[in-house]
């Protein structure tokens, strides 16, 4: 019997993208290198791509997948207190979250 708990057992995805004003672009692209090289160093990023839109300049497509909840919660917990958290903080976003089963292989 398994005694992990579902947040520990399911694939946590996010998807979709964030629109950023004028005033905090160059910002905003100035930290994201630093964000994406951090976030993919945490355990349990099985992958993150943040790009720019190539039809709207204020627009940042994002693809995140984690090895669980739990994982994806420390990531959205770092964020809020890093210099990339600050930057954000009124980015606004549209994003659709998902969980699914771990697949054994």
């Amino acid at each position: 019997m398994n005694s992990r708990k579902a947040s520990e057992t399911s694939i946590s995805r996010q998807f979709g993208y964030r629109l950023v004003e004028n005033d905090d672009l160059n910002a905003v692209i100035a930290a994201l290198a630093g964000h994406i090289k951090l976030t993919r160093q945490e355990q349990g990023c099985v992958l993150f791509e943040v790009t720019q839109d190539c039809g709207d300049k204020n627009r940042f497509n994002v693809y995140e997948v984690f090895s669980n909840q739990t994982a994806f919660e420390f990531h959205q917990a770092r964020v809020r207190h890093s210099v990339w958290g600050t930057i954000t903080k009124d980015v606004e976003r549209h994003y659709q979250v998902s969980e699914q089963p771990e697949i054994s292989l």
